[in-house]
C-alpha cells in the first residue's frame, strides 16, 4: 500500500537538510533555561552571595552597652480636689439668696448663701438688753457695799451684813460676764446667717433654693473643691510594687499624667501617700500624687492615665524586642562570640520600653546581639555581621 505525504511536509524536510539544520532537542532548551535563571541568586538578585550548606549567616547585629533604665508602670487615675469641703449651715433658718455662680471658682470668705438674719438680729438686741441689766445691777451691788464698808468700820451694822453685800457684788460681775458671752454667742450665730466660702476653689451645685428651710441636721448647702494644687489618686497591683526598690513608691518617683485626648500633662506630679496596706479583694495598693494646677486644667472627678517612672538601681540592657526569643525554658537571645559563632544566651526580661525590652541579667556590657535573620539562627552559627553599632537607646 504507498502512503502519501503531504506537501507542506516534504518542503520543511527538504528546506532543513538543504541548510544543514536540525531540529532542537526538549531537554537541551530546558537545560539552557536553568543555567539562565541560575544566574540570579535565591532571591531574585543578581550577584546575591548564596551561603551555602555551612556558610556563614548575613545578619544585623548590636553591641550592647548598659543604660540606666527606669522602671516604668502605668494605672488608671481619677483627679480629685487637695481639699474637699461641704458647705453646711451653721444656723436654722430660711435661704434668702443664693449669691454665688454653680460651678465657678470662689474665692475663700466669698459669700455663698443668705439666711434670713431677723430672728438673730433680735435675739442680739435681747442679749445686749439683758447686758444692761446686768451691769446696772452691778453698779447697784458696787454703791452698796461701799457704803456697807463704811458703817462696818463703825461698827454700826454687823459683819455679815457687810460679807452679803460684798458676796451681791461678785454675782454681779459674774453675771456681768455670762451676759457678755450670751451677746458673742447672739452676734456669732447673726453672722452665720451669711454663709461663706471656706476655702478657695470650684464650687458645686447648690443643695438648698431660696425659700428653702435649713436645719442643723440637715444642713448641706454645696460643696468646695480647691483645684490648685490638685491629686491624683490611683492603683497599683501589687505584682508592680514588687518590682520597685524596698516594694515602695518614694517621694523621688516621677509622676506624669495623660489627658484624655491623648496628651501629656506638663506638670510633673509627686507621691504624696502610699499606703501600707494591700487591697484584698484587688490586689492593689491605693497611691496619691500631687500636681500643681495653676491654669485649671484638671478638675475633679477627671479620669487620667498615671505613668509612674523609678529610677532601677542597678544598670540595664535595651534589646529590640524583635530580637529576644521565648521557649519552654524562658526569653533568649542569639549572641555572636569571637568568631562570630552564634550561641543562645538566656537572658531575664522586665518590662518594654518602647519597642525595647528591658533586660535585667543574663548579658554583660560589649556583648554582641543578633537583631535579625533569626529562623535561620543556630547554635555554632558562623554569622556574617552586616551593621555593628550600640543598641537603640
Amino acid at each position: 500500500m504507498s502512503v502519501s505525504v503531504p506537501a507542506a511536509v516534504l518542503s520543511a524536510v527538504l528546506l532543513l537538510a538543504a541548510c544543514g539544520g536540525e531540529a532542537p532537542a526538549p531537554k537541551a532548551a530546558g537545560k539552557a533555561a536553568g543555567a539562565k535563571a541560575g544566574a540570579k541568586g535565591p532571591e531574585g538578585k543578581a550577584g546575591a552571595p548564596v551561603p551555602g550548606p555551612g556558610g556563614p549567616v548575613p545578619a544585623r547585629v548590636a553591641e550592647l552597652a548598659p543604660q540606666r533604665v527606669p522602671i516604668r508602670l502605668e494605672s488608671v487615675g481619677q483627679v480629685e480636689g487637695s481639699r474637699e469641703v461641704e458647705v453646711r449651715a451653721r444656723v436654722a433658718g430660711i435661704v434668702l439668696k443664693r449669691l454665688y455662680s454653680e460651678g465657678e471658682l470662689v474665692k475663700a470668705g466669698a459669700p455663698l448663701f443668705q439666711i434670713d438674719p431677723a430672728p438673730f438680729e433680735i435675739a442680739v438686741a435681747q442679749v445686749k438688753a439683758q447686758l444692761a441689766q446686768e451691769r446696772a445691777r452691778n453698779e447697784q451691788a458696787r454703791r452698796e457695799s461701799g457704803r456697807l464698808k463704811e458703817l462696818a468700820e463703825q461698827k454700826a451694822i454687823s459683819q455679815r451684813e457687810y460679807d452679803d453685800a460684798i458676796s451681791n457684788l461678785k454675782l454681779s460681775e459674774a453675771s456681768i460676764q455670762v451676759a457678755e458671752n450670751r451677746v458673742r454667742e447672739a452676734e456669732l450665730n447673726l453672722s452665720y446667717t451669711r454663709v461663706a466660702a471656706p476655702l478657695t476653689g470650684i464650687s458645686g451645685r447648690a443643695q438648698r433654693s431660696e425659700g428653702s428651710l435649713v436645719t442643723t441636721t440637715d444642713s448641706l448647702l454645696t460643696s468646695i473643691s480647691q483645684i490648685h494644687p490638685v491629686w491624683a489618686r490611683f492603683a497599683l497591683a501589687e505584682s508592680d510594687v514588687a518590682k520597685l526598690p524596698g516594694s515602695r513608691l518614694g517621694a523621688d518617683a516621677e509622676v506624669r499624667l495623660i489627658l484624655g485626648d491623648g496628651s501629656r500633662y506638663p506638670a510633673r506630679g509627686r507621691i504624696n501617700f502610699s499606703s501600707s496596706q494591700v487591697d484584698a479583694r484587688l490586689g492593689t495598693r491605693q497611691m496619691r500624687a500631687e500636681f500643681e494646677n495653676t491654669a485649671g486644667k484638671l478638675l475633679p472627678g477627671q479620669f487620667v492615665r498615671v505613668e509612674v517612672a523609678v529610677n532601677r538601681p542597678q544598670a540595664s540592657f535595651l534589646v529590640p524586642q524583635s530580637a529576644v526569643l521565648q521557649n519552654e525554658k524562658g526569653h533568649f537571645v542569639f549572641t555572636m562570640d569571637g568568631e562570630n559563632k552564634a550561641a543562645v544566651r538566656p537572658i531575664t526580661v522586665g518590662e518594654w520600653v518602647g519597642d525595647d525590652w528591658t533586660v535585667l541579667s543574663g548579658l554583660k556590657p560589649g556583648d554582641r546581639v543578633v537583631l535579625d535573620n533569626l529562623f535561620k539562627m543556630q547554635p555554632g552559627v558562623t554569622v556574617q555581621p552586616l551593621a555593628a553599632g550600640p543598641a537603640k537607646p
